[in-house]
């Protein structure tokens, strides 16, 4: 049975806040894993990011959508836990 993730495993947003129901692959078909900011036609769209630029990110976007600080560190601290992460270190 396939897994069935609430969050994108690249940058950790929750998949059902994503406008365009997460991401997809190769064959057209959505992505289980990732969102569509992150992953498209079965590929990363920024296969070359490190774990720390993708939590810099995630605060900025999070900031941008008005988070406080302090919110922003606890919303990417487990970034370096998802999937994608734990297979590229």
């Amino acid at each position: 049975m396939e897994t069935i993730y609430k969050n994108c495993q690249s940058c950790g947003m929750p998949l059902k806040r994503d406008t365009q129901g997460g991401g997809t692959e190769a064959d057209g078909s959505k992505s289980p894993m990732y969102c569509s900011y992150c992953y498209q036609n079965g590929k990363f769209t920024q296969p070359d990011m490190t774990q720390d630029e993708m939590k810099a990110l995630v605060k900025v976007k999070l900031k941008e959508m008005g988070f406080p600080g302090i919110m922003t560190s606890i919303f990417t601290r487990n970034i370096p836990k998802l999937a994608r992460w734990k297979t590229h270190e």
